[in-house]
């Protein structure tokens, strides 16, 4: 995986020429072409596949008084084809042309062959569409043993109620599946719901016509098996069987049900006839006349392979998501379920009366270190919050090459024990280094120059370090502009994900990450690792996934609330998710040797890694999966069990919201808008976990992207009028740099 130097910014002149701009759009193209893709295959195998959009209207008896008495009283052949005076064909004394409706079936018509093959039998298959391009390899295989093969349209309507314009497309669609299957064209036709040729009437009789025109031969019947009815094998074979030696086409069906009965009469039909002299041949064989299936080469032997190609393709892929489903089924029901218990118990062990970390309360003064680059909306606010601190701070601005006056900002607010460092722009992970270098305390809280602490938070994310197994705890970062839609979403996503996620990481003492916004670190953990790295775009993920390697142990602390300023556009939503996605993938693979690791390193690799891969990487990609299978059900059905199975994913989805809300003290208002946040979110976070995963696997660069904050965060909850630190030393306004 590329791991691109953590560098944040473009110069304006830089960003003009369309660096990142030029890049943009396909972002979004890459990502929406495959969801794209995917739903279009999808809506490709309900079309072939569903029943719901076949039209299952049959049309009962009307009248015959249209229909040409040689039809009626004719043979079970019609040939409309000349256009002149229609003319019907039997079937020579002591022929049997078995006709077979409704497959191929993958279970029974490879039967019914394997029956006609072992009699040395031949016989007609009228196939539908949605079947042959589902089954090819069955079309085939009939062709190969000297069968014919016929038309059924496509999705076996009563053609006696369509448009000349429906018509042709049913028989086009099944000449289109049996080129792709087989490569032929067939001339030979039965109408859906057909029956004897004196049954024709005024109803079936034009279409009759009509197909006639287009080239077909309309192929009936006169001995009906009933096999559908499952009357028993001998009852079958009654009905199969002709009169006084007579020649006949028979009706069986090879699909629409279990077919067994079938199976075993034929067994013991065919050898029976054949001893009483009857030939059993495909139908022009019967008529002595050339084969009604004829080779397709060139273009529409192409366009058929391409059509039956993408029919095997939407199966191969609705099976695999299908795992894919139960997969993602199977990662969010575990994760909510470890969130839910271990949730709960962490929030039992830190909320029971007399808890402590250590013997003593942690009262040392810490070092606050607030990286920033061009915050000169929010910087007065993140400063002033500091100094209402009920902890004894002091407080290290790390100006990173700013052009908008944050450095001076700070300095013309005089606080006191506020000190200003400068330095060339180098990224987040220097101006952290360089503040831990210039920080006289051994206690060192980071955060973000957009967001504002409560005055109990440092004192609050501190006191873990009284155990001395800890190396670093996260805070409690809370969304600070959730009035608008998209704030309240994140809202919803920072109280319900991270912080669940947290309590849930910090019992299997695997968290993954300090949040950028509110994390504490001992100066001798930073400095065992290595301090913060610009191997990735997401170094606070990487020092968390570096002190567990070293033994060090991590934990939460749900009372240090830190108020941070969300994206409030998507497209800023989406350049910080991206990046946040990008650099979680490349702390994974940085630190991938831990799963084979001994000790601590081991441990952490062996559970905290996959725990990681799945909750954050794998899941989120798969998760849009639940909205898509949704559109599927709405479209194919069935639609109530689809409707149903959703509710009680969100359902399940609302009892944690609503349980996380409650262990931080939330209101449960913000929770309306959690049905529309988790369809939305599944989304956005799959285009932008998908083209993280571009990114990686392209070796492509991700550069830092600077989101426009607005300053609308100005203070937290509960903070105090501007005051100085308590136990501060005296004022240095002295910037370093």
């Amino acid at each position: 995986m590329t791991s691109p130097r953590n560098r944040r910014r473009r110069s304006p002149r830089g960003a003009a020429r369309g660096g990142p701009r030029r890049s943009l759009p396909l972002r979004f193209v890459l990502p929406s072409l495959v969801l794209v893709a995917v739903v279009t295959m999808l809506m490709l195998r309900g079309y072939v596949h569903s029943e719901i959009l076949a039209d299952h209207r049959v049309r009962g008896e009307v009248a015959a008084d249209a229909v040409p008495e040689e039809v009626l009283d004719g043979g079970p052949i019609i040939d409309t084809r000349d256009g002149g005076r229609p003319t019907s064909l039997s079937v020579p004394d002591h022929s049997l042309v078995l006709t077979f409706d409704d497959g191929p079936d993958p279970t029974w018509t490879p039967r019914v062959l394997d029956v006609l093959k072992k009699h040395r039998a031949h016989a007609v298959f009228f196939v539908t569409g949605t079947m042959a391009s589902r089954h090819p390899e069955l079309v085939r295989r009939m062709v190969a043993e000297g069968h014919e093969v016929g038309l059924h349209t496509f999705n076996h309507p009563d053609l006696s109620y369509q448009s000349p314009r429906r018509i042709d497309w049913e028989l086009s669609q099944n000449q289109l599946a049996l080129v792709g299957a087989a490569g032929i064209r067939s001339s030979l036709f039965r109408p859906p719901y057909s029956s004897f040729a004196d049954a024709m009437d005024n109803a079936s009789w034009p279409v009759t016509e009509y197909v006639g025109t287009r080239g077909y031969l309309t192929v009936v019947n006169n001995t009906d098996s009933e096999d559908w009815r499952r009357p028993g094998v001998d009852r079958i074979i009654r009905n199969a069987t002709p009169k006084h030696g007579a020649g006949a086409i028979v009706l069986m069906h090879d699909s629409g049900g279990d077919r067994s009965q079938t199976v075993r009469a034929l067994d013991t039909f065919l050898p029976r006839m054949q001893d009483e002299g009857y030939r059993f041949q495909n139908l022009t064989e019967a008529l002595d006349a050339p084969s009604a299936n004829t080779p397709v080469t060139g273009v529409e032997l192409w366009k058929g392979k391409a059509w039956v190609g993408m029919v095997q393709a939407s199966d191969d892929l609705t099976d695999g998501l299908v795992v894919a489903l139960a997969v993602i089924g199977v990662l969010v029901f575990t994760r909510f379920g470890l969130m839910l218990v271990l949730s709960g118990a962490h929030a039992h062990r830190v909320r029971r009366k007399g808890f402590r970390w250590g013997p003593q309360p942690v009262t040392e003064p810490v070092s606050v270190l607030v990286p920033a680059y061009n915050e000169a909306k929010c910087i007065e606010n993140t400063v002033r919050s500091l100094m209402t601190s009920e902890h004894p701070i002091e407080i290290v601005v790390i100006d990173d090459g700013s052009s908008d006056g944050t450095a001076r900002i700070v300095e013309d607010m005089r606080l006191p024990n506020v000190r200003v460092v400068r330095q060339l722009n180098a990224g987040k992970p220097a101006a952290l280094n360089r503040g831990v270098a210039n920080a006289r305390h051994d206690l060192i809280v980071m955060m973000d120059g957009d967001t504002v602490f409560e005055p109990s938070t440092v004192g609050e994310l501190v006191q873990p370090f009284a155990d001395p197994r800890v190396g670093a705890v996260a805070g409690n970062a809370k969304v600070g502009n959730k009035d608008s839609m998209i704030g309240a979403w994140q809202h919803i996503e920072y109280v319900m994900g991270f912080n669940l996620d947290r309590r849930m990481y910090d019992m299997l003492r695997c968290m993954p990450t300090i949040p950028g916004a509110v994390g504490a670190f001992r100066r001798t953990a930073l400095e065992r690792v290595g301090g913060m790295s610009d191997d990735t775009l997401a170094e606070d993920t990487d020092i968390t996934m570096a002190l567990h390697r070293d033994g060090w142990r991590v934990v939460y602390a749900e009372n240090a609330r830190a108020w941070t300023e969300a994206p409030e556009t998507v497209q800023q939503l989406w350049s910080q998710r991206y990046r946040w996605s990008y650099g979680t993938m490349q702390a994974i693979w940085k630190h991938r040797r831990a799963v084979v690791d001994r000790g601590p390193s081991g441990r952490f690799g062996r559970l905290g890694l996959p725990l990681v891969a799945l909750f954050m990487v794998v899941a989120p990609l798969l998760a849009p999966l639940i909205d898509v299978f949704l559109l599927y059900g709405l479209v194919f059905g069935p639609t109530g069990k689809t409707v149903v199975a959703w509710l009680g994913v969100l359902a399940v989805q609302a009892v944690c919201a609503a349980y996380a809300f409650r262990l931080d003290r939330e209101k449960m208002t913000h929770l309306i808008s959690l049905p529309l946040q988790q369809i939305l979110y599944r989304q956005l976070m799959y285009v932008v976990l998908l083209q993280s995963w571009i990114t990686a696997l392209t070796g492509g660069r991700l550069r830092w992207q600077k989101l426009r904050r607005t300053g609308v965060v100005e203070a937290a909850p509960g903070a105090l009028p501007q005051q100085q630190s308590a136990g501060a030393p005296a004022p240095d306004r002295r910037p370093v740099g």
